[in-house]
């Protein structure tokens, strides 16, 4: 009998501390848990900034293959395009000095074949040329601009006329699409009264 209570009184005291003992494992568990949840969402939230940044950086990747392949495309044609250019100043000079000397109109008055195949020929060399982009830079009246002229002389300006104007064209320049292939060779309007000076000298001054 008395060892039957001695057990009892045993088996109470292990009950009662396994009671005890419980709620802090499970305390502890629950601790370990939060800190692994802590732990799981800081590396799911550096994953996630690293796969932002990858996904940026292959957008900018791409975007820039896109426009690199863009620029190969339009100006595929530039040192092709710039022989070319030579072959059109003949042209036009050869139209222009046509005209000064009444070459467009035959002796009867008739229109010159010669003058019309010459300048139908130019027309159409031109117009295929502005196809691929081509464009004749607008310089007469101009303030000077250095990203598109170059110039050969200054030359004392009028009363009408603002300094740093460009008053005559020598050569003209030219535009593939946005890009200058060409420069216009051009004379500009200096202050009124001072001598034509070259470029050059303009430059030394």
């Amino acid at each position: 009998m008395q060892d039957n209570d001695i057990k009892n009184n045993i088996n109470t005291e292990e009950a009662t501390k396994l009671d005890e003992e419980q709620p802090v494992q499970q305390e502890d568990e629950l601790q370990s848990l939060k800190i692994n949840i802590a732990e799981l969402e800081k590396l799911n939230a550096n994953l996630k900034d690293q796969l932002l940044r990858k996904a940026a950086e292959f957008d900018n990747y791409k975007k820039r293959i896109e426009n690199d392949l863009l620029s190969i495309t339009i100006y595929s044609n530039e040192q092709l395009i710039g022989t070319l250019l030579p072959v059109l100043d003949d042209f036009d000079r050869f139209l222009q000095h046509a005209k000064e000397e009444s070459v467009p109109t035959c002796r009867d008055g008739r229109e010159s074949p010669f003058y019309k195949g010459v300048e139908l020929i130019y027309n159409k060399m031109f117009k295929a040329l502005e196809q691929q982009g081509l464009k004749i830079l607008d310089s007469m009246g101009k303030p000077f601009n250095v990203n598109y002229h170059d110039a050969l002389m200054v030359i004392p300006s009028d009363t009408n006329v603002q300094p740093n104007t460009v008053v005559q064209e020598i050569e003209k320049g030219y535009l593939l699409h946005e890009k200058v292939i060409r420069h216009a060779k051009v004379i500009v309007s200096g202050e009124p009264g001072n001598d034509s000076i070259t470029a050059s000298e303009a430059g030394a001054d």
